[in-house]
């Protein structure tokens, strides 16, 4: 298997699917992050597939429990007095790497694993179905322990409804479904699906207003629009990151949004928006894509 991977994707839905042959799993809310046991370290890839291993070493180190050959797929989540804490994962993965290690000490790292795509007996998992790989998943964290911990898995949609109600008081976004027999998605968005407690969709960003390094905010692409709109003024440690993501996107000009200016960039980066209610809600940026 080639790392790193292009991780499996979840489209949203408004319902959790109904019938046989569906599992389901709380979906944390943390930084999406595959961990790979080589036979000497441990690496830890984001999303994008950049390495952050260094961010990590609160996971990393524990993770030296595993087998050499194992590589799993997870959230990297951080809890604060009984609740995740997003925008504590939002301060490490943006911080440098002296305040990474500052921020491990007071508030360290879990990590949640959903997926083993690869096993130190078996070789590559993926291919195999999600029910198979998710017994394979149990019997290797079985004996390794906090904070590398495998996610809660059931065949019951009822019990995964009581799960959407009940643990949203602890920062639980929402509920994955998965087809018990289906393998692991690379890169796909199709095959699994999710209800989540916030109303949100992916906008892709096509400028931004103030600085280029720590914008004030974006001009988005909402999914069916050919009109852009601006949002809400982003968070500090977001703005840095989505600074740092757009310092190569060439400007194109400048335009207008309603009442404001803002500059128009070539980017492919895509956020995730918290739409408000009515056609016109403000649209708060949670996190990159």
């Amino acid at each position: 298997m080639e790392h790193p991977i292009k991780v499996a994707l979840v489209r949203a839905v408004p319902v959790l699917p109904d019938g046989p042959g569906w599992w389901f799993e709380p979906k944390f809310d943390g930084h999406r992050t595959v961990l790979r046991r080589t036979e000497d370290a441990v690496i830890l890839y984001a999303r994008s597939g950049r390495n952050v291993t260094s961010h990590w070493m609160d996971l990393a180190v524990p993770a030296m429990r595993l087998r050499p050959g194992t590589t799993l797929d997870g959230e990297a989540v951080i809890w604060r007095a009984g609740r995740l804490d997003f925008p504590a994962v939002q301060s490490r993965a943006a911080s440098s790497l002296e305040r990474a290690r500052a921020l491990a000490a007071r508030h360290p790292a879990s990590y949640a694993a959903f997926d083993v795509l690869e096993h130190p007996d078996h070789g590559p998992v993926a291919a195999r179905p999600y029910t198979d790989r998710r017994a394979l998943l149990a019997d290797l964290l079985q004996d390794v322990g906090p904070p590398i911990q495998a996610t809660p898995a059931t065949d019951s949609r009822t019990l995964a409804l009581q799960w959407y109600d009940v643990l949203q008081a602890q920062g639980v976004e929402g509920i994955v479904a998965k087809p018990g027999r289906s393998p692991y998605p690379f890169g796909r968005r199709t095959a699994w699906v999710k209800i989540r407690h916030a109303d949100t969709v992916d906008a892709r960003v096509v400028g931004a207003t103030g600085p280029r390094g720590r914008p004030r905010a974006l001009a988005l692409l909402l999914p069916g629009s050919t009109r852009p709109r601006l949002s809400a003024r982003l968070a500090p440690v977001l703005a840095a990151r989505i600074g740092a993501a757009l310092a190569d996107a060439p400007a194109t000009g400048e335009h207008r949004a309603g009442d404001e200016t803002y500059t128009a960039l070539s980017t492919e980066l895509v956020v995730e928006v918290l739409a408000g209610s009515g056609r016109h809600g403000t649209l708060t940026v949670a996190r990159i894509r």
